[in-house]
């Protein structure tokens, strides 16, 4: 059924509901009642992936979309941060429990979320649940929010290509798992068509999120560290939180980053970096979490895999520092990229 939102509540419903974890890390409770006569006051709730808000990444544009979806529906919503060393049954408490508060829908932000949604999802069918960023669960009310990542991955090797001047670039991953292989895949097949020979060099930070791959800006620095000195004077990063160091690496050298998932040369927390920070391959993880809220709001609620690609223009690269943007060179060649992967010309690699 469809929610209707009361918009006269809307001055006091609009805050972000006050949540508190508890020491296992798995619970979280609302400051309202939660009582059944508030259910269908409550809509989107997200709960983050390592690293958390303020990742000025992942999962800051998932928030970004929460807070769209909060202001055009006036209603209360709810996001939570993971903790150190949680288990799958703990990430299921806590998307039970925000279904139970009368949540909906309840998105897990990351893909290992996957056996925790699924179960949730299971013991609560008239939710809605969505996941980003994993296409494994067959569920009526689950909704995968998928993307091309390697097709705007492409584009960042094509730019890379055009803007280095040593003939070498840096990819770092912050986990070694097949959903950044698909950005390392795509960034180093479009710096090689782009220009043939330059060197690509690669690097993952560790084997397992629980290493702190996604969440070690020390880490990310270190590993660029690495790659600059052997010459790459652009590098991409495809690391959570990890890309901060990254791009702090690359200021520190006077060499270009190129961010990811969201524009980070915006990101005020990267400010004092953003002159090195090229372009970032994008994708609208916040317009795939809104959509998801506003398919629950009207009554239509998404589900199976829903996918965000250089076509629907859910993927691509940012264009707001003006030293990418005025140079010609770099544009036509991404331009003509674009349009090439769009009609199938240039099929990119996943893996």
């Amino acid at each position: 059924m469809r929610r209707v939102p009361r918009i006269a509540l809307a001055g006091a419903a609009t805050a972000s509901l006050a949540l508190v974890l508890s020491a296992c890390g798995g619970t979280s409770t609302s400051s309202g009642s939660g009582s059944s006569e508030s259910k269908g006051d409550k809509g989107l709730a997200i709960a983050y992936d390592v690293g958390g808000k303020g990742d000025q990444s992942f999962n800051d544009a998932a928030f970004a979309g929460l807070e769209k979806a909060k202001k055009e529906f006036g209603y209360e919503t709810a996001d939570i941060e993971p903790t150190d060393g949680e288990t799958d049954a703990d990430k299921e408490q806590r998307l039970a429990s925000l279904a139970k508060q009368g949540y909906n829908p309840v998105v897990g932000v990351g893909y290992a979320y996957a056996p925790a949604v699924k179960a949730a999802a299971e013991k609560y069918p008239d939710t809605t649940f969505g996941i980003v960023d994993d296409s494994t669960i067959e569920a009526k009310n689950v909704a995968d929010l998928v993307f091309s990542e390697q097709e705007a991955s492409y584009l960042a090797g094509v730019a890379a290509a055009k803007a280095t001047k040593t003939g070498t670039v840096g990819f770092v991953g912050g986990v070694d798992i097949p959903l950044i292989h698909k950005f390392e895949a795509g960034f180093a097949q479009g710096a090689k068509d782009t220009k043939p020979g330059v060197k690509v060099l690669s690097q993952y930070l560790t084997q397992t999120a629980e290493e702190g791959g996604f969440s070690s800006p020390d880490k990310g620095k270190t590993a660029a560290e690495g790659q600059i000195e052997k010459k790459a004077d652009v590098v991409y990063a495809a690391a959570g939180l990890s890309g901060q160091g990254v791009i702090e690496a690359a200021a520190a050298n006077k060499v270009w980053a190129i961010g990811v998932d969201s524009d980070q040369y915006l990101q005020e927390a990267l400010g004092k970096y953003k002159g090195s920070i090229l372009t970032s391959a994008t994708k609208d993880v916040a317009k795939a979490v809104y959509n998801l809220a506003k398919s629950v709001e009207d009554g239509q609620p998404e589900s199976g895999i829903v996918r965000g690609d250089l076509k629907s223009g859910e993927v691509g690269l940012a264009d707001s520092n003006p030293e990418f943007k005025s140079n010609t060179a770099i544009q036509e060649a991404v331009e003509a990229a674009k349009k090439k992967i769009i009609s199938g010309e240039i099929k990119v690699e996943a893996s």
